[in-house]
């Protein structure tokens, strides 16, 4: 299911890094401090 723009926007801090993923190999890193990045595998 790709990640919508509500999903994107309400990822939220959660202390270590997670990565909440969208199909075909992307997903969305968020890092420890809050910062939000694409990355694709």
């Amino acid at each position: 299911m790709p990640l919508s723009f509500a999903a994107i926007n309400a990822a939220l801090l959660r202390g270590k890094p997670y990565k909440p993923s969208d199909r075909h190999g992307f997903y969305l890193h968020v890092a420890a401090s809050g910062t939000k990045s694409w990355r694709y595998t």
